[in-house]
C-alpha cells in the first residue's frame, strides 16, 4: 500500500505520531471555588448597559468575556473563537471569512488549542482523545448570551483535560417567559446566504417549564479557491426554575456540517503563489489535489443537564451530566496500487480490485474518520459554615473513540463513491479485511475529585485553597497485524491551587492564585505508525504528563464610566506538549513534541470607557516573554533551542473595540493587531504581525414599523484585506539545516501557515414575533 498523501490545511482530526523531545510553556491559574450559579443579568449595550465591553468580574483570576449584546452586533457566521478576538491574550488564526472552515486555531498565551478547555452548559466540548475543539460545531450566536474566556485557568470542577490554556466557556440563553419567535435572513459575499428562525415556548401552564428550539442553515462559496461550505445547526433548551433558587435544564446543540478545508502553504510556496495556493478546480485522472476530496463532513450532538438544588439555607447541590456524540470524515487525495500493499506489517500477497485503475494505479480517496462518544458527570457539593464556604466533587468521564484510515474508490469525475469514510463502504483486501493504514479503538475513562475552601476572613478579604485529583486510564487495540495488539496507560495527577481576593472598595479589587495545570499525553502516542510494512514510529506509554505550575496577579476598576483590569503571569512548565502537523513519507499528521521546559511572564490589560449613554470605548493588550528551557533533542543530537523564543507566541497584542446604540442607530467596530510569531523551535522562520478590522451598522426599525423587534444590519468583515499569515498550522524544530551540540547536521523541515482570510460583507434582518 502506497502511503497515503494528506495535503496541507486538511482539517487536524485523528492522525497522530509521536515524537519524544521536551519543552515546556506557560500555563495559566485558575479560580479555586467556582462562581456561585445565580441568575446572570444580561446588559444591553446601547441606553441599558453600562458595562460596555468589559463585564464586571469578581474572580481571583484573569477573566474576559462578551455578552450578548456585542455578539448580536457581528456578523451571525462568526464562531466562538472570532467572537473573542479582542480579548487580551486571544490570537485567532482563521481562514474563513465566515467562520465555516475549520481550519482555524486560537492560543491563549502563546498555549494551543489543545490545551484550552472549552465548555458549553458546563459541558466539555473537546475531543476526547486529542483535545481539540472546533468552533464551527458550537451554538448559533443568537442563542449565546455570553463567552467567558479564562486566559490561563480553569474552574476546579471544570470537566476538562489538558485546560493549562485557559478556559472558554459559552452560556446558552434562556428561554423567554412569554410565546415569540425570532427571524434572522442573511445574504454575504461569496454567494453566502443564512436563514435562522427560534421559538420559543414561553411558560407551559402551571408546570413552570419553558423553552426554545432553533434551527439555522447556512451556506457560502469559498473564498479562495473552488469549493463551498454548508452547515445545518439545531439548538434547544428546556428550563425550570422553582422556590428559592433551584435551577435545572437540558440543553442540546446538533450540527450537520461538509466543510472545506483550505490548503496551508509553506513560506516558500506563500512567497512564490499567495493565495493562489489552493486546491484544483476541476478534476484530471490520477489528480490527488482536486478540491472535492477534501471536503470533511461531521455530524456532532451535545447535550448537558445542569441541575442546581438548594437542600438548606446553607447546603447546596449543583450537577452536571452530559453527553457527546460525533461522526466526521477528515479525507484527501491519494493514490493506491493493485500490489505490493502492507497491512500493519503484514504484506499482502494477493492483489487488491481498485476500480478505475490504470497500469495498477488509482486515484482514490483517503479517509481518516473518528466515530466518538463521550459522556459524564460532575456534582459538587457546598456547605457554608461561618466564614467558610465548603466545596466537594466528583468528576467521572467515559468515551470512546473509534479512528480509521481507510480508502474509498472515485469515479471518472473525482466524485467518492462514500464521502463519510464508512467502513462497509470501503476499499478491501482480496480477502475481505479493511483495507487501512490506521485502524483502532480507545476508551478513556477519567475519575477525578477536588475540595476547596473560601475563606471570608474579613468582609473584603477572601482566602481560597483547593486540591484536585484526577486519574486518567487509556485502554485501546490496534486492529493491524502486527506486533502490537492491546495498549494501556494509566496516570494520576495533583492539582493544589489557592488564591487571594480582596475588595479594597466598592471599585477596585485586587487579587492573586497559584495554580497547577496538566496535560496527559493524547491517545495517538499509544500506537505504533506502520508504513512498507514496518513500524516507523514506535508507540509508548513512557510519555510524561505535561505539569504546570502559574502565578497571577491582578487589579480591577469597576466605575460608573471606567473599567480596567490588569493580570500580570508566569508560567513554568516541565514536559511541555506541543501538537503540531509532521510530514511523514509525503502524508501530513498529527504529531505530539514533548520537548522539557519552558518559561513564560507577561501582563493583560484591558480597559473599557462609557463617555455617554450607548458609546463604550474598549481596548486590551498584551505583553508575552516566552522562551524555551531546555535544547530539543533530535535522534542523537540536540538542536540548540535553549532561550529561543516559543513558538506561536506574539511578544505583543493589541485590540481596540467600541459599540454604539442610541435606540435608533447602533454599529461596532472591532481592530486586533497580532505581533510576529516564530514558527520553529530554531526561530529560523517566522510570520510578520498584521492587523484586521472589522466593522458593522445598523438600525432598529421598531418604531417605524409596528413596534415589534425589526433589526437591519450589515457586516464588513477584515475590511482591510491584507494578504498575510495568519498563524501557524504546523510548527517544525527547525526550518533550516542546522548543526547540533554534538556536530551532527539535523534536516530543516518547513513549518505550515494559515492564510489570513479575505474581506467579506454580510446584510442581515432581524425580526422578532
Amino acid at each position: 500500500m502506497t502511503r497515503p498523501f494528506i495535503a496541507r490545511g486538511r482539517p487536524a482530526f485523528r492522525v497522530a505520531l509521536t515524537l519524544s523531545a521536551s519543552l515546556a510553556a506557560s500555563s495559566a491559574s485558575a479560580q479555586v471555588v467556582s462562581e456561585p450559579v445565580e441568575p446572570t443579568e444580561i446588559r444591553v449595550v446601547g441606553k441599558q448597559d453600562p458595562a460596555g465591553l468589559l463585564p464586571d468580574q469578581k474572580v481571583p483570576r484573569a477573566q474576559s468575556a462578551i455578552s450578548a449584546d456585542f455578539i448580536v452586533k457581528q456578523a451571525p457566521t462568526l464562531n466562538a473563537f472570532q467572537l473573542v478576538t479582542l480579548l487580551p491574550g486571544a490570537n485567532v488564526a482563521s481562514s474563513d471569512p465566515y467562520g465555516l472552515s475549520t481550519s482555524s486555531s486560537l492560543t491563549l498565551r502563546g498555549l494551543g488549542q489543545d490545551e484550552i478547555g472549552v465548555l458549553m452548559e458546563g459541558a466539555p466540548q473537546n475531543d476526547i482523545g486529542y483535545y481539540y475543539a472546533y468552533p464551527s460545531q458550537f451554538a448559533d450566536p443568537e442563542n449565546l448570551k455570553r463567552i467567558s474566556l479564562a486566559q490561563g485557568s480553569v474552574d476546579i470542577d471544570s470537566p476538562t483535560l489538558g485546560g493549562a490554556g485557559g478556559l472558554l466557556s459559552l452560556a446558552l440563553d434562556d428561554p423567554k417567559a412569554r410565546p415569540g419567535a425570532l427571524v434572522d435572513l442573511s445574504l454575504g459575499s461569496y454567494a453566502a446566504r443564512r436563514g435562522f428562525f427560534r421559538v420559543d415556548s414561553g411558560t407551559i401552564g402551571n408546570t413552570g417549564l419553558k423553552a426554545f428550539l432553533s434551527y439555522s442553515n447556512t451556506r457560502a462559496d469559498n473564498w479562495r479557491g473552488a469549493g463551498f461550505d454548508t452547515r445545518q445547526h439545531i439548538d434547544a433548551k428546556l428550563l425550570n426554575e422553582w422556590g428559592a433558587g433551584n435551577r435545572a435544564s437540558l440543553a442540546l446543540s446538533y450540527n450537520d456540517a461538509n466543510s472545506s478545508s483550505y490548503p496551508s502553504p509553506t513560506l516558500a510556496e506563500w512567497n512564490a503563489q499567495g493565495r493562489d495556493f489552493n486546491y484544483d478546480k476541476r478534476y484530471m485522472a490520477g489528480n490527488t489535489n482536486y478540491w472535492r476530496l477534501y471536503r470533511a463532513p461531521f455530524r456532532n450532538l451535545y447535550a448537558s443537564a445542569p441541575v442546581h438544588l438548594v437542600l438548606t439555607d446553607r447546603l447546596a447541590l449543583d450537577t452536571t451530566t452530559y453527553l457527546q456524540f460525533g461522526y466526521g470524515n477528515s479525507p484527501y487525495g491519494t493514490q493506491l496500487t493493485t500490489e505490493g500493499n502492507f497491512l500493519g506489517t503484514e504484506e499482502l500477497a494477493q492483489p487488491i480490485a481498485l476500480p478505475g485503475a490504470v497500469d495498477g494505479v488509482a486515484t482514490v480517496l483517503g479517509n481518516y474518520t473518528g466515530d466518538q462518544m463521550r459522556t459524564g458527570n460532575v456534582s459538587k457539593l457546598t456547605f457554608k459554615t461561618g466564614v467558610h464556604t465548603l466545596t466537594a466533587g466528583l468528576w467521572f468521564d467515559y468515551g470512546t473513540d473509534r479512528v480509521t484510515q481507510s480508502y474509498t474508490s472515485i469515479d471518472a469525475d473525482g466524485q467518492s463513491f462514500d464521502r463519510w469514510g464508512y467502513r462497509s463502504k470501503a476499499i478491501r483486501t482480496a480477502d475481505g479485511r479493511l483495507l487501512a493504514y490506521e485502524n483502532q479503538r480507545t476508551v478513556t475513562v477519567t475519575k477525578g475529585f477536588f475540595v476547596a475552601d473560601s475563606i471570608a476572613l474579613t468582609p473584603r478579604l477572601t482566602i481560597d485553597a483547593g486540591f484536585k485529583g484526577v486519574n486518567v486510564l487509556r485502554n485501546g487495540h490496534n486492529y493491524l497485524p502486527g506486533p502490537q495488539d492491546k495498549v494501556r496507560n494509566d496516570s494520576f495527577a495533583a492539582l493544589p491551587r489557592a488564591a487571594i481576593h480582596y475588595r479594597i472598595d466598592d471599585r477596585q479589587q485586587l487579587f492573586a492564585n497559584i495554580t497547577t495545570n496538566f496535560r496527559t499525553p493524547n491517545e495517538f502516542t499509544l500506537y505504533n505508525s506502520y508504513y512498507g510494512g514496518e513500524v516507523v514510529v514506535q508507540g509508548t506509554n513512557a510519555l510524561k504528563n505535561e505539569y504546570s505550575v502559574s502565578q497571577e496577579i491582578g487589579y480591577r476598576f469597576i466605575g460608573e464610566q471606567l473599567s480596567a483590569s490588569v493580570t500580570g503571569f508566569h508560567y513554568k512548565f516541565r514536559n511541555r506538549q506541543l501538537a503540531t502537523v509532521l510530514d511523514q513519507g509525503g502524508a501530513q499528521v498529527n504529531a505530539t513534541l514533548n520537548a522539557g521546559g519552558q518559561t513564560s511572564y507577561g501582563v493583560d490589560a484591558e480597559i473599557d470607557y462609557r463617555p455617554v449613554a450607548g458609546v463604550s470605548l474598549y481596548l486590551s493588550g498584551e505583553y508575552l516573554h516566552a522562551r524555551i528551557d531546555d535544547d530539543l533533542p533530535v535522534g542523537a543530537d540536540f538542536l540548540p533551542t535553549r532561550g529561543k523564543d516559543a513558538v506561536s507566541s506574539p511578544t505583543v497584542q493589541f485590540g481596540a473595540g467600541g459599540i454604539y446604540d442610541d435606540g435608533r442607530f447602533f454599529g461596532s467596530v472591532a481592530s486586533k493587531y497580532i505581533g510576529r510569531q516564530y514558527a520553529s523551535f530554531m526561530n529560523d522562520e517566522r510570520i510578520k504581525g498584521y492587523a484586521t478590522l472589522d466593522l458593522s451598522v445598523g438600525m432598529h426599525l421598531a418604531d417605524w414599523l409596528d413596534g415589534k423587534r425589526t433589526d437591519l444590519r450589515v457586516n464588513a468583515i477584515n475590511v482591510t484585506d491584507p494578504h498575510v499569515l495568519a498563524g501557524v498550522q504546523s510548527v517544525s524544530t527547525n526550518a533550516r539545516d542546522t548543526l547540533g551540540r554534538n556536530g551532527t547536521v539535523i534536516a530543516g523541515a518547513p513549518p505550515a501557515y494559515y492564510i489570513g482570510s479575505g474581506a467579506a460583507v454580510m446584510a442581515t434582518i432581524s425580526r422578532a414575533f
